[in-house]
């Protein structure tokens, strides 16, 4: 699996999830039980991950959809 976005945006979650469902591309959400513990108060992160080799289609669809991936630059 790997890390395609990174926010503390609900909405930019289900957003996400929505364009990746619209594509076919099985994704995994991590981190929703602990932000939904915390409150709205914002610390904890929800990751969205997906399979290595949807990756790079799956980060293009978020990007060409004004998701910011929230992640640092790998370069």
């Amino acid at each position: 699996m790997k890390e395609i976005l990174r926010t503390t945006e609900a909405l930019d979650v289900t957003f996400a999830t929505a364009l990746l469902k619209g594509e076919g591309i099985r994704y995994f959400v991590l981190g929703e039980n602990m932000a939904v513990l915390e409150g709205s108060i914002g610390i904890f992160p929800r990751r969205l991950m997906v399979a290595k080799e949807d990756a790079f289609v799956a980060a293009a669809v978020l990007r060409d959809n004004g998701i910011d991936s929230g992640l640092p630059d790998d370069g």
